[in-house]
């Protein structure tokens, strides 16, 4: 992408946004990061945590637009054939990202939420466990999987859906997430997958 400025060309294109330069007004033309759009919330849902809402993300056009420019550009370049998204709002980016690909959409749903024949797997919560679920054709043998979900935490929810794909006989290419909470450690649930986020808080 290139924009014109007195009569030069400059490229524009970066892998985060950066300054553009100076418009024919004068003032500075500025493109936002994803960490512009989101907004974090303490103490929410209990003290001392700091919750990062993407919803603020997705009602702006420039904010979606860029989360899903920024999680296509982190698998540019790979060989895959599904997209597959996490129940709930892995769906919001999942869908857009494989529609723009021309790939098909896998989806990893809560248990009982899948009306056809299912493979499901169990993960840990704070109390206790809960189980995500896919179709048995939803992926075929051989085929490469993409992950996506908006965060990554403690890696639980990831961890399963990565056992889900296996199981059908496919391979995960990669797992992508917006936003990475990495004082968590979830990517170490994910031993032998290729992970990647667009935004990383440090802390919890």
């Amino acid at each position: 992408m290139y924009a014109v400025f007195f009569g030069e060309v400059y490229n524009i294109r970066s892998e985060r946004a950066v300054y553009f330069g100076e418009s024919l007004l004068g003032g500075k033309i500025m493109s936002k990061n994803i960490e512009d759009f989101i907004v974090s919330i303490p103490d929410f849902p209990e003290e001392g945590i700091i919750f990062r809402d993407i919803t603020s993300v997705i009602q702006s056009v420039e904010g979606f637009k860029l989360a899903v420019d920024e999680l296509i550009r982190l698998i540019d370049g790979e060989d895959f054939d599904v997209v597959a998204g996490i129940e709930a709002r892995g769906f919001v980016f999942a869908a857009p990202v494989a529609y723009k690909l021309g790939k098909s959409l896998a989806l990893v749903r809560k248990k009982g939420k899948l009306p056809r024949e299912t493979v499901s797997a169990e993960y840990d919560l704070e109390y206790g466990t809960s189980a995500v679920e896919m179709h048995t054709d939803s992926v075929k043998p051989g085929q490469r999987v993409v992950i996506i979900d908006d965060l990554i935490a403690t890696g639980g929810t990831a961890e399963a859906a990565v056992n889900l794909i296996e199981r059908l006989g496919g391979e995960v290419a990669k797992a992508v997430f917006l936003i990475e909470l990495a004082g968590l450690e979830g990517r170490g649930r994910l031993a032998g997958c290729e992970v990647a986020s667009v935004v990383k808080y440090e802390g919890k």
